[in-house]
């Protein structure tokens, strides 16, 4: 903690004679200070200590001052007996009196009642009511206090009394400090936060003691003794840390249990009140001489990080060990002060004010979460930075290193030829531990806990901010003053790469190129030489373990699990199968596992294919991949063939068939376009005309067409192939006997055989058969009129004769089954129209089966 002076204000009267300031108060919105000064209540700004108005009203020494939580009116109470209440627009609306002088006064945080405090009684007013409610008190009242429901008003009182009442001024609870009225009770506060389960009551008395009491008047804990006679408690808003100031001239800050942490400011007389800033950590102190000062309280984050392990300081003297994978957390009280906290592996130290306590995990377990003490150093220790290894502490004082023995023994001591703005442990044999230490005068070193010489791995031009070193201890990073960030190898010394707006850098412990560096809320990740891959993120990055950065923003640490497609999708540009799969390892979706694995499988890097196909289970490329193999292990060696393969996989027939006829395998480019029953590409790949490959070709074709009950087609196709047997047997199948005969050249008897299956079906009452047939004797009849022009006109004939009886024949077929079957698809209209177009059409005689009587039973 660190407190700043804000601004500082003396105030005097007219004739500079010094104003004793004996109480404070908050515009609820913390934009105001109401300050009792002297006779005057002044108000100020907050924002730079100016004095925005001087209120007058009170005739002596004002005393008190309080402002209400909604903010729309304060009220003041003064050694003239009066309490004058004033709006938020600093104008006086009430003024009511006592019998003696107002010691104190405080507004219900709920019903904005105002009770006031004198030495003999206490009144209670409200908005609502003209009169004042007064209550006699058996002692002089010094201060009070309204719970944080408004159901009770605490009084602290001369005699070593606190006095509880309710809304009504009826007494619940007293209770009595140890010293009676030699321990005079001069400040009492509740604690305003809503996370406690009781209300908790502060009661500072001038017998040097802090104390703390529930509602029910029992006391938590022992009193703390003070070393002053205290004259104001006061908590701040979330009611994590108390203020105190008296007579020590000093102002100080408590926890809320009442441990001490610091002091917040020191003055030159007693320091009769002081109070904190609305929702923030900004203190405010008023003294007997005049001085009005105002600060700002600065907690910084002391906190440690190894790997996957967190600790920081909470409520300034517990530490809180996280694990930031399973998120588990566990809490040690230290009840002290917490300077610094170290951790390593399983040790984690902490230091005290006048120790360092050296914790160890029960179990090597990496989950467990259960520390306990295995070494205390008894011994007050001032330094900058502290860290831990297994066997020893390092301390970093200014340009002096310490290592100490768990039992405080100096071993060894290193001086550096500048301060030391950077250390960390980079691991080693127990005992034997490497540090990473970065100095001002840009100096980079690496020194070994059992080495008393110190190795220098270079220097830089400009003071280190920040270091971290690969995973393989071969490259080494560092953010600088400027905020760049600047990679070194090594070995060589040289500089890699640098890049801009830097304040903290870590790399990736599983990954030896990958790093991360936040600035300019944004988070920077990059591999290799690759560009900066960002994503906004407010923080800094404290450590980068596989897919997680762990980013510290404020007072929180978070783990944030980053997507590394990036960064693997920069290494496949540039054809780097393997380092992509190390990225992907640290963690992709799966489409960007297959994305590897096409791409390495395109690039014939068949072992980062295989790893890559086996993540995502795909059972077909990896059968590929196998047969691959085991070619390769026979001996075949041509690259084009096996990338063929893989497009053939990938459905790019185009660039497949390429490859083979590249390679001199046309053969399988016509086998794979037959397979596809793309015959128009593989006639492309027929060999030279050769017939028997035609043959083949148009033969598969046929039985593909034949498959896909295209029959017609498909006799089409044998006949062309030669294939006669083959046709007529489809034919034959189907009914297609006229084919064969036709296609054989024998046309009359392709016509009888039709006239007989005509004639057959009439009888048999299938006149939609007799249709169909009669319609191909036409077709029939057609045919042998273009091959024959002698026959051309009687052909003619025949074919219009039997395209007439076809339709006839069809037209009958739906009025015959009207008549014999039951039922019918057709409307009565339909059959009406059906029977009208067989009369106009039956003008002469009537064809075979067709009948114009309908036949009744």
């Amino acid at each position: 903690m660190r407190a700043v002076p804000t601004w500082v204000d003396q105030v005097h009267d007219r004739d500079k004679v010094e104003q004793c300031i004996y109480d404070l108060a908050f515009k609820p919105d913390g934009t105001q200070l109401i300050v009792a000064a002297g006779n005057k209540v002044l108000v100020y700004d907050t924002s730079d200590g100016t004095m925005l108005q001087p209120l007058k009203g009170h005739k002596d020494m004002v005393y008190c001052v309080a402002y209400a939580k909604d903010g729309k009116r304060f009220a003041s109470g003064s050694a003239d007996k009066s309490v004058i209440i004033w709006t938020s627009k600093l104008e006086g609306i009430l003024k009511y009196t006592h019998n003696d002088s107002i010691q104190c006064v405080s507004y219900n945080p709920v019903t904005h009642q105002l009770a006031s405090c004198s030495s003999s009684d206490f009144g209670l007013w409200s908005p609502e009511q003209k009169s004042v409610s007064k209550h006699k008190v058996s002692s002089k009242i010094t201060c009070c206090s309204w719970t944080n429901d408004g159901q009770y008003l605490a009084l602290g009182m001369f005699n070593g009394v606190v006095s509880i009442r309710n809304k009504n001024g009826e007494e619940k609870v007293k209770i009595e400090r140890p010293g009676g009225s030699l321990s005079p009770v001069w400040s009492i506060c509740w604690n305003p936060s809503k996370d406690e389960h009781n209300d908790i009551l502060a009661v500072a008395d001038w017998g040097q003691k802090l104390s703390f009491y529930q509602l029910s008047g029992k006391q938590i804990g022992k009193d703390r003794s003070l070393g002053c006679d205290p004259c104001c408690v006061s908590y701040f808003s979330r009611g994590e840390y108390i203020v105190l100031s008296g007579s020590d001239r000093q102002v100080s800050l408590f926890t809320k249990d009442g441990v001490r942490l610091g002091t917040i400011g020191e003055q030159s007389s007693w320091v009769w009140t002081c109070k904190v800033k609305p929702d923030s950590n900004y203190v405010v102190v008023g003294c007997q001489d005049g001085t009005l000062a105002f600060y700002q309280l600065i907690f910084s984050t002391v906190h440690g990080l190894y790997k996957d392990r967190y600790a920081f300081r909470d409520c300034m003297t517990d530490v809180i060990v996280q694990h930031l994978i399973t998120e588990q957390k566990v809490r040690i009280k230290c009840r002290e002060l917490v300077k610094k906290i170290a951790i390593y592996k399983n040790r984690l130290a902490i230091q005290m004010p006048e120790k360092i306590l050296i914790y160890e995990l029960y179990s090597e377990d990496a989950a467990d979460m259960h520390y306990r003490v295995k070494e205390k150093i008894i011994k007050k220790f001032e330094c900058n930075l502290l860290v831990v290894c297994s066997q020893h502490v390092i301390l970093c004082q200014e340009k002096r290193l310490q290592c100490l023995s768990f039992k405080g023994v100096k071993e060894r001591e290193w001086m550096m030829e500048s301060l030391i703005r950077y250390i960390k442990v980079i691991g080693g044999p127990p005992g034997r531990e490497g540090l990473l230490v970065g100095l001002k005068n840009g100096q980079i070193l690496k020194i070994f806990v059992d080495n008393l010489f110190a190795i220098t791995l270079l220097k830089q031009a400009t003071s280190v901010r920040c270091l971290d070193m690969s995973a393989s201890r071969n490259k080494l990073a560092v953010v600088d003053e400027n905020n760049t960030c600047l990679v070194y190898d090594i070995t060589t010394k040289e500089l890699l790469f640098q890049e801009p707006n830097a304040n903290s850098v870590a790399w990736n412990t599983q990954c030896e190129d990958m790093l991360c560096f936040s600035g300019g809320g944004y988070l920077n990740i990059k591999a290799s030489n690759f560009p900066v891959h960002q994503q906004k993120l407010q923080g800094f990055v404290v450590g980068y373990n596989g897919s997680k950065i762990f980013c510290l923003h404020v007072y929180s640490m978070s783990s944030v699990d980053v997507p590394q497609s990036t960064p693997m999708y920069q290494y496949l540009e540039r054809k780097m199968f393997c380092e992509a799969y190390q990225i992907a390892c640290l963690g992709v979706t799966d489409l960007d596992w297959r994305e590897l694995a096409m791409e390495a499988l395109e690039g014939l890097d068949f072992e980062t294919a295989k790893k890559a196909f086996i993540r995502i289970r795909d059972l077909r490329y990896l059968e590929l991949i196998n047969s691959i193999e085991e070619r390769k292990k026979r001996g075949d060696s041509n690259d084009d063939l096996f990338l063929a393969d893989v497009y053939a996989y990938q459905g790019k027939f185009h660039e497949a068939a390429k490859l083979y006829k590249k390679g001199g395998q046309e053969s399988r480019a016509l086998n794979m376009y037959t397979d596809l029953r793309m015959f128009d590409y593989a006639k492309d790949f027929l060999g030279s005309g050769d017939p028997k490959e035609t043959k083949t070709l148009i033969t598969k074709q046929a039985d593909w067409a034949r498959n896909i009950r295209e029959p017609k087609a498909a006799a089409e196709m044998y006949l062309s192939a030669g294939e006669h047997m083959k046709a007529i047997e489809l034919s034959g199948d189907h009914g297609w006997v006229e084919i064969t005969f036709h296609k054989a050249g024998r046309q009359d008897e392709a016509v009888r055989v039709l006239e007989q299956l005509t004639h057959n079906a009439v009888v048999e009452s299938r006149f939609n058969d007799a249709s169909y047939y009669y319609w191909m004797l036409s077709m029939q009849c057609l045919d042998i009129a273009q091959d024959n022009e002698e026959k051309q006109d009687t052909m003619l004939h025949k074919f219009h004769y039997f395209q007439h009886l076809a339709e006839l024949y069809h037209a009958y077929h739906s009025i015959q089954r009207y008549t014999d079957e039951p039922f019918s698809s057709h409307l009565p209209e339909t059959l009406f129209n059906i029977s009208r177009f067989l009369l106009h059409s039956l003008t002469k005689e009537s064809p075979l089966g067709i009948s114009k009587v309908y036949p009744s039973l």
